[in-house]
């Protein structure tokens, strides 16, 4: 006897339902893997913390207490270098008007700190000190600036021209050349002043074969100013030097200004 055929979609719905069942337990476990996965990162984290959060926690403190403090540092830096300022234009305002006695009051504080306004403050007080008489005070400024490294070489150079121009009666001719010889040269800023005191400290030395040269030098340097062209000219003519004419040797040859003249206009002896 023949078997009856089988229904329609039985096996299948059989099937289907497994699956669903399949896909719900996958399901199922899929929250539950990430549930516990959420679980361990969690724990990680808080033990992360209870290890290392106090350590991570002041080192961010740390870091928003220095940023706070180089914005107050920097602000408090600004407003001091505008007092500052502020300060040296009252102080340059009561010595042009005289008053150098409130003038001194402005910069003596300036003085004893540090820095460009420093600086500008000795310089100041030792001009001050020179128009009161009081040479040795200026002189000791003037050396303090001259001396200070961390000083604008400019300033530094102003304050060594300055120093041994006031201190020149009492200070050696080797010691002024020593000082000064270095800005003494063609192109420096201060070549002018500083190479007439150097000339002079030459001839009282007896070197008129090198304070001649140097005068003549000056005499012939347009950028300077004419007065000190006029002086270093005459000073030059005064132990025969030429600092304006040509002349010429003994072969008739023009070799400028700046030598030495014999007795003879048209002979020269070259230094």
């Amino acid at each position: 006897m023949a078997l009856p055929p089988a229904t329609p979609g039985t096996t299948s719905g059989k099937d289907a339902a497994a699956s669903k069942a399949a896909q719900r337990d996958a399901q199922a476990q899929d929250v539950f893997l990430r549930e516990v996965d959420d679980a361990l990162r969690q724990d990680e984290v808080q033990g992360f913390f209870r290890n290392f959060g106090k350590p991570v926690l002041a080192l961010v403190v740390a870091g928003l207490l220095g940023f706070a403090g180089y914005l107050y540092w920097d602000h408090h830096t600004a407003k001091q270098a505008d007092e500052r300022s502020e300060q040296l234009t009252q102080a340059l305002d009561s010595i042009e008007a005289s008053n150098l006695a409130e003038a001194k009051g402005k910069l003596d504080p300036l003085s004893k700190e540090s820095g460009a306004a420093a600086v500008l403050a000795k310089l100041s007080l030792a001009g001050i000190a020179l128009r009161e008489g009081r040479v040795p005070d200026a002189v000791k400024l003037y050396g303090e600036v001259a001396a200070d490294s961390a000083a604008p070489q400019e300033l530094r150079d102003l304050a060594t021209v300055r120093e041994v121009a006031a201190a020149y009666d009492t200070m050696k001719p080797q010691a002024v050349i020593d000082r000064l010889k270095p800005l003494a040269v063609p192109g420096n800023a201060w070549f002018g002043v500083a190479g007439e005191m150097v000339g002079m400290a030459y001839l009282q030395q007896g070197k008129k074969d090198l304070a001649g040269p140097l005068f003549v030098q000056i005499a012939k340097d347009k950028d300077l100013p004419g007065s000190l062209q006029s002086r270093a000219q005459q000073l030059a003519g005064l132990i025969g030097y030429d600092a304006l004419a040509d002349v010429v040797d003994d072969k008739g040859e023009a070799v400028g200004a700046g030598v030495k003249v014999s007795a003879s206009p048209a002979t020269v002896t070259k230094q």
